[in-house]
Parts: C-alpha cells; structure tokens; sequence
C-alpha cells in the first residue's frame, strides 16, 4: 500500500522521532510510506479560534497534497479528527471542494486505526521491557472512537508491563488554546493528571498525541519525577527494549521518501 504520511506540525517541528516510528512500522510490514513535503498545519488552531476563513485554505492544502494516496495515516489523533470532523464543515461553501474532502477523509486515519482495522495487525514484533502506562486523549477517545485499538497494540509488545492509568479518559488540560485562555483550569486538571501518573510507579507515559505528552511532560518535570513521556509509536517502532532519545525541539524530517 502506498501509504502518504501526515506528520503533523508539531511532531515535525518538536517530535521527529514520532515521524519516523511511524515509517519504521509501516515499512517493516511493507508498505511504502511517503512524506509530501508540500504538507503543512491542518488549520485546527485557526478553526479553534474562529478563523474559519484563514482555515479554508489549509483545507484545500491538505486535499491537494495528501488526494493521491490509498490511505494517509498520522499519529495524533487530534490531527485526524480535524480533517474527519471539521473539514466537511469547513468545506460546504465550495461544492467541489466539499466532494473532495468527503472522498478523502474516510481514507486518514491515526495510527491505530490504520493498523488494526485496515491492516488487520495488531503484533508488530516489538520489544520494550519498560513499565508503561497510557493516558487516552481526548480526541481519539471521543471523536475518533479508538476504543482500545491503541492499548491492544501495547500489550502485543514483548517485555512490556502495561498498568492502567486511573482516571484515563480524562482531559490532561491541553486542549491547545484552552491551556492559553484558562491557564488556572488547565493547571489543575494537570495536577490530576500528574498524580495518577505517579500512581501507576510508571516509568513512561504513552499516548497518542505528542501535544498533550508535551503539557504532561512539563507537569512530571517540574517536580523531577524522572517519569519519560513517549509516543506510543516510538514504542512500536522498538526492537532493541531500549528508550528513545530525549527529543529535544528541533526541526528535522522524517525517514520516509520526500515528494513534491
């Protein structure tokens, strides 16, 4: 399968090494995986904040770049629930636009998703001897439904002790602008989020989006908890039980084939 990587903005710019996971567990089953460089941001902090018209021409960009693939994966559900849900709305003033967004969307998918329930896979041959525990985002929990998909995954990898996060579906208090405008809100429901992590005696905290790894990350940091925060396809995409580099925010591209 030709499969087009839609690495998001964040991960290109702050977490490549997500990127490249993803490509490491694609290619290992086959599949040729390709990072359009002509891609950029989705337009969902424009959305969120009422830009709808600024957002429209990151619709079409997105239709442009990414329409020729079989299936366009990206590991954030944040990111693919823009483009499932809030693209068609975006897209109604303008027929033809609206036509291509509806043939396109139902082929993004997060990572999971692509996996388990196109793919049929759900043992990739990983190895990650670490105690781990996962924190369900809000996105993927409410918009795209993932159910389990991401934690079926993690339990199929070798060594790994998978302990269940307290309170997991609720919000860590990103939220991307939410953090901005309530910052009291966002910091306590961090709080929260910070100590059930530190009751589970994790050693790294998954998840499926790098933006609210990033805001927890800064919780468990602050107070030296020595807790690693780490995409659960970096997990995946591990043969050798070894943690990830700490990624330290710096742009770089991914592994996969650039295209215009």
């Amino acid at each position: 399968m030709r499969i087009g990587l839609f690495v998001t903005c964040v991960n290109d710019l702050m977490y490549p090494g997500t990127g490249q996971a993803v490509v490491t567990i694609l290619e290992r089953l086959g599949h040729t995986v390709e990072f359009p460089a002509a891609q950029t941001c989705c337009g969902q902090m424009h959305a969120n904040s009422g830009y709808r018209a600024e957002a429209l021409p990151l619709v079409r960009r997105f239709v442009d770049v990414f329409e020729g693939y079989e299936a366009v994966v990206a590991p954030s559900g944040s990111c693919v629930a823009m483009v499932r849900d809030s693209y068609p709305r975006l897209a109604e003033g303008d027929a033809a636009l609206s036509a291509r967004v509806a043939e396109l969307a139902p082929r993004v998918y997060e990572l999971s998703e692509l996996l388990v329930d196109v793919l049929g896979v759900t043992e990739l041959g990983a190895v990650f001897p670490h105690r781990v525990t996962y924190h369900t985002t809000c996105h993927g929990l409410r918009m795209l439904r993932l159910g389990d998909r991401p934690e079926r995954l993690l339990r199929n990898v070798s060594g790994i002790d998978l302990v269940e996060l307290p309170a997991a579906d609720e919000c860590c208090g990103f939220g991307g602008t939410f953090a901005v405008k309530n910052p009291d809100v966002s910091t306590a429901m961090l709080a929260d989020k910070v100590r059930h992590v530190l009751d589970t005696d994790a050693e790294v905290l998954a998840a499926a989006d790098n933006s609210c790894l990033a805001h927890i990350s800064g919780g468990l940091g602050r107070l030296r908890t020595g807790v690693r925060s780490v995409h659960y396809a970096e997990i995946l995409a591990a043969t050798d039980g070894t943690l990830p580099p700490r990624t330290e925010p710096a742009p770089a591209a991914p592994t996969a084939t650039p295209t215009d």
